[in-house]
């Protein structure tokens, strides 16, 4: 191949190809698809959050308050609670029975445990069931109505009922009835309070939600004996404070969950085989109603004249086991399936989330730690006084200036180049301006600048023209927008020296730092230059020579087939294609470049999107280097992965940390939540600190780090996001132009710009 000729470039990254891709706007479904994930990951924690209490959750219990608005009746009266006709009436367990209930389940441990009991001795039992719970482990609850057992609600999220509103009190209900729909196919008309225990219980706060709830139909049910399982006491003492005096029927407390249950495990059948052995029997809640009733109608018949028949409600409900239970509509039944299936949902993904966070914690904390180490150890090995690249450097180079309307930059960025200590020629090549690009940079009169004038075929076209066009065996490419300082182009080609380098990545820092933008994204280019580039320079690794300022072997830039149309981050393709070559790609830190950064958010959401996208191109174009030998198989499997995890897949996921940070914040506890994200902060303000030291910059714009951590860095996230929706769903970006205003000027000698 002819030295003065660039490799043709492959049919399908032709310039008509490069047209149609700049006429493509970016699909703003995709955004749409990017905020729905964000959104999705919220509504799961905030469903997780409820299901665990710490969304909604509200610890208050009232005790001590009047009962004066209750009825004697009620308060003295039995452990069944009904408004039949809208009046309260009460019953109790007849005389040598026993319910057995059960509170704050189903748990997948405990409950099964117990229903085993149950089954073992023939008795049923009563379950007033957390709807959480239920939702959580429904083949618990669906196992324990096949056994035959009687359920009730106890609430969603066992709140204290008489500190909330009428809706709040609705919806508590609602849903723990949904999620016993979608659990096994029912509803049920029995419900017992948390907090509540006897009939005295009931104060005046507390009266309202039993009527409301009373009138809805429900049969509030409390206790007449308490096993106090809950204290863990001793076995004995359960089975002692679970027994009846003088063979009365009793309405039995135990639990099934929110604890150790070991000790009433082991109560319970000793306890069932004891009360069999008086001459007890047990039913559920319905059953003891029913026999209650039986034997009420039973003496109004005897004390009624002879012949008057029985009334139909006389002898109510023949099936005391599904007496309280009644199918679920159609509706509701898959109501509760649906939230069921979102519960389901939420609890693989959020201890996935959690733990994909651990993962991406460590993965976050232990590059910044490598950074510091090896940025260190390429600051003492770049700065000893022997160190030496091989023979300096001193020939002439060709610095190729790509320019599409930079009207407003290209006057300052010749008349930088102009005062360049290294001997120059300018290669300017003018992609089709339409402002007069080329015209100014004539009009300059500097000498050694050559103008080049192509039509519009976009930057990597550019480039290869003018590497066509240069004289020399060193190019230098740079941005239309950029100035260098007058040794820049000299330090910037001295690593050459070394036979074995192909290309040098220079120092790029924000010019227009004055802003808040500005000021945000330079210190992501002095993090950026001074700790990640270090880094990968020690490893061999380089991703990205910026095409703000980098320096090639012209025969390498040949070899590789010159600068690629096959994506939109063209540096960074070139960059892998030299390391797969087996050139060596260095980083000069001392050849600075300063460039004018987008000043609006949507330039730069603009100018980050394709470059994220571009990226993820370049690494998918070079996968097969993952397998390959030699140089090529050295990036694939130490560039390649190091790429992927810290540019993609942890900045992806990143954004886990401000969610959960900001979840535990409200929802849990604000004060450690603080401290863990400060902590995190102050790392980062640590390797901020010693990458503005390694740059001699002024520490003053550190204070912005706090702020740019809370707004510019989810930015970059939501950037990074859009990209991958759009690489997942096949899409195209077109070329990007942004805005210049030519505030970036020459740097006086020595100084750059402060």
């Amino acid at each position: 191949m002819n030295r003065n000729q660039v490799r043709p470039q492959r049919r399908h990254a032709t310039p008509s190809r490069i047209e149609r891709v700049r006429r493509q706007t970016v699909p703003k479904p995709r955004v749409i698809i990017a905020l729905l994930l964000l959104l999705g990951l919220v509504s799961v924690m905030l469903l997780d959050g409820y299901l665990r209490a710490e969304v909604g959750n509200d610890q208050r219990v009232r005790s001590d308050a009047s009962a004066s608005k209750v009825p004697d009746s009620v308060l003295d009266g039995g452990p069944f609670l009904s408004f039949q006709g809208g009046t309260a009436r009460t019953r109790s367990v007849p005389d040598k029975t026993i319910v057995l209930t059960f509170d704050d389940g189903p748990d997948p441990e405990w409950t099964q445990k117990v229903l085993d009991i149950l089954d073992d001795n023939d008795v049923p039992g009563t379950f007033f069931l957390v709807g959480s719970m239920i939702s959580r482990y429904p083949d618990v609850v669906r196992r324990m109505v096949d056994d035959g057992n009687e359920v009730g609600v106890h609430t969603f999220t066992h709140v204290d009922l008489s500190y909330q509103s009428a809706a709040r009190v609705t919806r508590e209900i609602a849903q723990t009835q949904l999620a016993l729909a979608g659990a096994a196919g029912i509803t049920t008309t029995l419900f017992r309070a948390p907090y509540s225990s006897t009939n005295d219980a009931i104060d005046n706060y507390s009266w309202p939600v039993y009527k409301k709830l009373g009138a809805m139909g429900y049969t509030s049910v409390f206790i007449d004996t308490d096993s106090e399982d809950w204290q863990r006491p001793g076995v004995s003492k359960i089975i002692k404070w679970a027994t009846p005096k003088s063979g009365k029927g009793a309405s039995v407390l135990f639990h099934d969950a929110g604890g150790n249950r070991a000790q009433t495990l082991e109560a319970l059948p000793r306890y069932i085989k004891k009360m069999k052995a008086k001459g007890y029997t047990f039913t559920t809640v319905s059953g003891a109603q029913q026999q209650a009733q039986g034997q009420q109608a039973q003496g109004q018949q005897a004390q009624a004249p002879q012949g008057t028949p029985a009334t139909a409600g006389d002898t109510r409900q023949s099936n005391p086991e599904q007496a309280a239970h009644r199918t679920a509509d159609t509706a509701t039944l898959w109501e509760g399936r649906a939230l069921l299936g979102a519960v389901a949902v939420a609890e693989w993904t959020v201890p996935g989330l959690a733990a994909v966070l651990a993962v991406v914690g460590v993965a976050v904390l232990g590059r910044f730690a490598m950074m510091l180490v090896l940025a260190r150890r390429h600051y003492r090995q770049r700065n000893r006084r022997r160190f030496s690249w091989g023979p300096s450097v001193t020939g002439p180079v060709s610095v190729i200036v790509p320019a599409y309307n930079e009207k407003e930059c290209i006057a300052n960025t010749l008349n930088s180049l102009a005062a360049s200590t290294h001997p120059i020629e300018i290669v300017v090549v003018d992609d089709g301006s339409t402002d007069g690009t080329a015209e100014i940079a004539e009009s300059l009169g500097l000498p050694n600048v050559r103008v080049i004038r192509q039509p519009n075929a976009g930057k990597p076209a550019a480039l290869n023209n003018g590497v066509r066009h240069a004289r020399y065996d060193i190019v230098v490419m740079m941005d239309g927008d950029t100035v260098f300082e007058p040794d820049t182009v000299q330090r910037l080609v001295q690593p050459f020296g070394d036979p074995e380098v192909g290309a040098v990545a220079g120092n790029a820092k924000v010019g227009n730092r004055s802003t808040v933008i500005g000021a945000w994204q330079h210190i992501e280019y002095v993090m950026g230059f001074n700790l990640d580039r270090r880094m990968y320079d020690l490893l061999r690794c380089m991703p990205t020579i910026p095409g703000a300022i980098g320096a090639f072997r012209r025969d390498a830039v040949l070899e590789v087939g010159g600068m690629s149309e096959d994506t939109l981050a063209e540096d960074t393709d070139i960059t892998i294609a030299l390391h797969r070559a087996g050139w060596r790609v260095v980083y000069a830190e001392h050849a600075r470049a300063w460039t004018e950064a987008p000043a609006s958010l949507g330039q730069l959401w603009r100018q980050r999107y394709r470059w994220s996208y571009g990226t993820m191109q370049a690494l998918w174009k070079h996968r097969r280097s993952v397998t390959d030998r030699g140089p090529s198989g050295r990036f694939g499997r130490v560039g390649m992965p190091l790429v992927v995890l810290f540019q993609i897949v942890t900045p992806v996921f990143a954004p886990l940390i401000d969610v959960f940070t900001v979840y535990a914040m409200i929802f849990v506890d604000f004060k450690a939540s603080l401290l863990a994200w400060l902590a995190v902060l102050l790392v980062q303000l640590v390797c901020a600190a010693y990458a503005f030291r390694l740059d001699r910059e002024r520490y003053r714009y550190l204070l912005m780090l706090p702020l740019q951590q809370i707004a510019y860095r989810q930015l970059m996230y939501l950037v990074l996001i859009h990209s991958c929706v759009t690489a997942a769903t096949g899409g195209r970006l077109r070329w990007q132009k942004l805005k210049r205003t030519g505030e970036v000027g020459t740097p006086a000698p020595g100084t750059g710009v402060r």
